[in-house]
């Protein structure tokens, strides 16, 4: 039975399918890397075609593999005769380019690279069919995370230096054995990122850049395709996909980053046509959270959010669910959890929004003990990497976490903090804001956000320093606005002003500080004292002991600053809210 043609074989007629089915039956002999015959034969078909032509060569010298390409390029079916993934993998390729150029492609290189191939051996094609040079790829040493190429050529096609190119495949294998040993250490996730050109204020594709960073990955690709809307198949379009494709090959590349939420049918499609494993932007968000969450109620939050994301996507996981060996987008609950029926998921996200509602009774036990109190609460908000934990660290001496890296910060961190007139306040720093943020985990941190939503002022903390400031402000404002916090005050604070030579124009009343250095801290510490002292005023009364009510009242609403027991009932000084005030003057009957 004849062994099967592989690759676009789509019009090909019978007499050529035949000659190339020959190729399996020609063998090289133990000292040649590829035979006269060989070279000669797979020139003329591909004169003829006018496609590339492929065959893969073992190292017993017996044809394993034949595929056709197109008139650019043919694909390269995995193969690994070798078992040890830390050698080579026991088979040369040797294909063809038409038109006449034989130098080894950024494809070919990668393939080489990615496959870990004995060789990559490209002949270039001209007029007739003559082949018109030769050259042999083999890897090299490793220079940092990459490996290097040794290249041979040109080389005259029929007179090759057979032997010296089979003593460096036993090199490059001799190479490769040793650096496997040297390194020891899993080399970051080779990344390439994919978004659509739009009317956006900023390109977003350099954020999810460094969000791939923070995850732990290298980014070897960008790629971005100019369309209104989304393909509803692949996102970006079938030829765009093809374009991806090789690019994956050419860059080693071990997924593919989105920038959009991806449906489940396009994540599907774009894993079979890629072959690589793709991930979405939101995917890439929860995975960061995993990794960021430190207290017991941020874990529940992430997973919460990573099974409500998942658990509609179960039709469209297609190759992702098969691998559990781990990778960006595949912490937290992890991909086992995924592969279980939706009635399981489900009672998982049940029993874990008990857990986060009994976490939400704690959480409230101590705001209401703080709200008793009376201390005002000041949110900080902001972007991601806008500098609040810096800010919270140079008013309080907080010691947060504070990294030039996005979500350093994921549980919410209070801290009290003496202002300048001596009056007290607590100061919340929250996990920031970013575009595109998944609806799952505004939904699975609501509790932590309520922090914002019950501030009596927030503090609007904005990377100055960044080129798309404003628009990331306004992305701020939308999540503010969704959480119900419109209507709170705040100040608008532009931090980093030591990176930028002209502080540029902003609301009135906005503050231009560096959390790092301490520049114009003290200046915004007493505009937060003035900005909570205008929103509370100062009430003096004498409330009788038969209206003892009313001094419940004062003490759950406002601060007390003075108490004194009198004859007649008990005088305060006290700060409260002019609402608070007025409901006092009716509970106390002074409303004329």
């Amino acid at each position: 039975m004849a062994k099967k043609v592989n690759g676009n074989t789509e019009g090909i007629r019978e007499s050529l399918l035949a000659r190339l089915a020959a190729l399996y039956e020609m063998r090289m002999a133990i000292d040649e890397f590829a035979s006269h015959a060989l070279v000669a034969e797979v020139c003329a078909i591909t004169g003829v075609l006018g496609r590339e032509v492929s065959v893969y060569i073992a190292r017993d010298g017996s044809v394993a593999d034949v595929s056709v390409g197109d008139n650019a390029k043919v694909d390269m079916p995995d193969m690994r005769l070798v078992r040890n993934s830390d050698r080579l993998c026991g088979v040369r390729c040797l294909h063809t380019h038409p038109g006449g150029d034989g130098r080894p492609s950024g494809v070919d290189l990668g393939t080489l690279r990615s496959a870990k191939l004995d060789a990559m051996a490209s002949v270039g094609v001209g007029a007739g069919g003559n082949a018109t040079s030769f050259y042999a790829a083999f890897l090299g040493d490793r220079k940092d995370d990459e490996r290097e190429v040794v290249v041979y050529g040109p080389l005259r096609p029929y007179r090759l230096p057979q032997r010296q190119l089979l003593e460096e495949i036993r090199a490059a294998d001799a190479r490769l054995k040793s650096s496997a040993k040297e390194t020891g250490e899993e080399r970051p996730e080779r990344a390439i990122l994919v978004g659509l050109e739009n009317d956006e204020e900023y390109d977003t594709i350099e954020e999810l850049a460094e969000l791939a960073r923070t995850a732990g990955a290298k980014v070897v690709g960008r790629e971005t395709q100019k369309r209104r809307s989304m393909d509803p198949a692949t996102y970006v379009g079938s030829g765009k996909v093809e374009e991806l494709k090789l690019l994956a090959s050419e860059t080693e590349a071990d997924l593919f980053i989105f920038d959009d939420e991806l449906t489940a049918m396009q994540a599907r499609n774009l894993e079979r046509e890629l072959g690589t494993r793709v991930i979405d932007r939101t995917t890439l968000i929860l995975d960061i959270f995993a990794r960021r969450a430190q207290s017991r109620e941020g874990v529940l939050q992430v997973e919460l959010a990573q099974l409500k994301y998942g658990l509609t996507r179960l039709a469209g996981q297609g190759a992702a669910l098969s691998r559990l060996g781990g990778g960006i987008g595949t912490r937290g609950p992890g991909e086992k959890k995924l592969e279980v029926d939706r009635r399981r998921i489900r009672r998982r996200v049940y029993e874990l929004t008990c857990e986060l509602e009994e976490v939400e009774k704690q959480r409230a036990l101590r705001r209401a003990r703080r709200e008793k109190g009376a201390v005002p609460l000041v949110s900080l908000v902001g972007y991601t990497n806008a500098g609040k934990s810096t800010l919270l660290n140079a008013v309080s001496g907080a010691g947060v976490l504070a990294e030039d890296m996005l979500f350093a910060t994921l549980d919410p961190v209070v801290r009290q903090v003496t202002l300048p007139g001596g009056t007290p306040a607590l100061f919340s720093d929250t996990v920031g804001f970013i575009n595109k943020l998944p609806h799952e985990l505004v939904d699975a941190f609501r509790s932590t956000l309520e922090e914002v939503v019950n501030a009596d002022l927030i503090l609007h903390v904005a990377d100055v320093s960044c080129p798309h400031y404003r628009a990331q402000m306004q992305v701020v404002e939308e999540v503010l606005a969704d959480l119900g916090a419109s209507g709170t005050p705040r100040i608008e604070v532009y931090n980093k002003a030591e990176l930028i030579p002209e502080k540029p124009s902003g609301k009135p009343g906005s503050l231009y500080i560096s959390a790092l250095t301490g520049a114009g801290v003290p200046a915004l510490l007493a505009r937060v004292e003035q900005e909570l002292g205008s929103a509370r005023k100062t009430v003096e009364t004498l409330i009788p002991y038969a209206k003892y009510d009313a001094m419940a009242f004062v003490r759950s609403e406002g601060r007390i600053l003075l108490e004194e027991h009198r004859e007649d009932g008990t005088f305060v000084r006290a700060l409260v809210d002019e609402a608070s005030a007025k409901k006092l003057r009716h509970m106390l009957g002074q409303d004329g």
